[in-house]
């Protein structure tokens, strides 16, 4: 192992690769800190960037726009009151009110330096879990995969609030968009007399039109409801280092502690940042043994909220690289990134590319530094950013999302995939049905589909995948998965019901 990370070190520390990470970080954290941004958008409009890149500097640009944002969501949020990001929402509960005390620079320092310890110790959890499960998976056969897959797609919807049958519809529906174009036996499937589709849907300009041009539009929305008022902010902040220091010193337990929460909830498919956030935000509170000073500014409550949302970018790492399965939203795209260079993402990767893993781990850890020093050195110019207004932003991302999708192909047919599932995701984001569920299906479709065919190539039986324990297990889970969410929104609609009955 410390041959294939010295090698990949040396890759990642050109001056050409350093120079990629810093410039994914710093659009990693404007991304960030800008309201209703979020870091999947920014990962999109850098994506289309990798393409002419080799797979190292493309991976560790995408790495450092991945660490990057998932911190800049603190600025808006303490200077703000608004959170950049929704995983930084728990961060508003704690920096706005310390930052309202008139101490904005203690905030966003602590903020930065709990980000930084998330992502090192996230880093620990990916190093030593991931090639563990890849050499636990080396074993997995078609009927395993297939049954890993469809209990990921079920989790997935399954964690969609309320709306289990429509985060089932969303899947299936992502599934089916992989449907279109020729199949592994050649045969044209739904190209409704079009040539242009029977290659299929490219990932790329699915995605963008799916998520940031639906969200885009939900925002341009949003504008006619509300008028944007400028706020005031006092950018002339100062970090007083040894306060941090200080705070930093009575936080060890709580930072261990979130950071695991972030780093494990990562690596469940389809979580995020988000519910780090919550669930670690929670313990803290619970934890601690002032809980009455949560809301009012603690450091224990930016330290939980941001080492947790911080530590999911290692976590989600471990089953995008190990199993094949993205974590999140982001790692969908990241692993888009890697199939476009020809590399696939599971347990073979360990061995077939050792060095790009390397890389990613270095990538992570470089990021993390360029983070604490671009966030302190910077902070005054990021908390203006944070004021650019939705008129201006959402016009020069749509732009830029268009470019992206022409750019793949340079074929104008894509633009028009990219206006198509923009619409239709706008639509079912009115409908308030989830995408990511509908993007995970999209992302894992044509792997479901091969390792479904292969397995019942070697065996006719669909009763092989209830014989083999691993496929056994992950069908059951799935189940299980439903069950609870079941179980889950009926309790929320009781308790709902209930309080509406003591209002009457």
């Amino acid at each position: 192992m410390t041959n294939f990370f010295l090698q990949a070190l040396a890759e990642v520390g050109t001056p050409s690769v350093l120079g990629l990470i810093v410039i994914g970080v710093l659009f990693g954290i404007v991304g960030g800190s800008i309201p209703g941004f979020t870091v999947t958008m920014a990962i999109l409009v850098v994506f289309p960037f990798t393409f002419a890149m080799d797979p190292v500097s493309g991976v560790s640009l995408m790495v450092g726009v991945f660490v990057g944002g998932y911190s800049g969501g603190i600025v808006s949020g303490v200077m703000l009151g608004i959170p950049g990001t929704p995983s930084s929402i728990t961060t508003v509960y704690d920096g706005y009110p310390m930052a309202q005390k008139g101490e904005p620079g203690r905030a966003l320092g602590i903020g930065v330096a709990s980000s930084f310890l998330g992502t090192i110790i996230s880093v620990a959890v990916l190093v030593f879990f991931g090639p563990l499960i890849a050499s636990f998976s080396m074993n997995f056969r078609p009927w395993e995969i297939t049954a890993l897959i469809v209990f990921a797609l079920t989790l997935v919807a399954g964690l969609s609030s309320g709306a289990l049958l429509k985060g089932l519809m969303a899947a299936a529906l992502g599934l089916l968009i992989t449907t279109v174009g020729y199949d592994r036996n050649s045969n044209l499937r739904f190209d409704f007399g079009l040539p242009a589709m029977g290659s299929g849907f490219e990932i790329l300009p699915v995605m963008i039109g799916i998520f940031a041009f639906s969200q885009l539009l939900g925002n341009i929305e949003k504008l006619k409801d509300e008028k944007s008022e400028a706020k005031k902010i006092d950018t002339n902040v100062t970090i007083p280092y040894g306060q941090i220091l200080k705070d930093m010193a009575g936080q060890k337990l709580n930072t261990l502690r979130s950071s695991l929460i972030g780093s494990l909830v990562g690596a469940l498919p389809g979580t995020g940042g988000t519910v780090a956030n919550f669930l670690s935000y929670d313990q803290a509170k619970k934890f601690s043994r002032h809980p009455e000073e949560f809301g009012t500014g603690t450091p224990s409550g930016i330290v939980a909220s941001e080492a947790s949302n911080s530590a999911v970018a290692g976590g989600a790492f471990v089953p995008t690289l190990a199993l094949g399965i993205p974590g999140d939203l982001p790692m969908a795209i990241m692993m888009g990134v890697l199939i476009l260079h020809g590399i696939t993402p599971g347990p073979m990767m360990f061995e077939q590319n050792p060095v790009l893993v390397g890389a990613i781990y270095a990538s992570l850890l470089i990021g993390a530094v360029v983070m604490v020093l671009c966030n302190l050195l910077l902070v005054r110019w990021f908390a203006k950013i944070s004021l650019i207004p939705q008129q201006i932003l959402v016009p020069v991302v749509l732009m830029l999302c268009a470019i992206g999708a022409y750019a793949l192909n340079n074929n104008l047919f894509d633009i028009w995939v990219l206006f198509i599932f923009g619409i239709i995701g706008y639509l079912l984001w009115k409908a308030e049905v989830p995408l990511t569920p509908l993007i995970l299906g999209v992302v894992l479709g044509d792997n479901l589909e091969r390792q479904l065919f292969r397995a019942l190539e070697l065996n006719e039986s669909w009763m092989t995948f209830l014989t083999r324990p691993l496929s056994a297990l992950f069908l059951a889970l799935a189940v299980a998965s439903i069950l609870f969410s079941l179980y889950q929104d009926r309790k929320i609609q009781r308790l709902k019901n209930a309080a509406l009955r003591e209002n009457i």
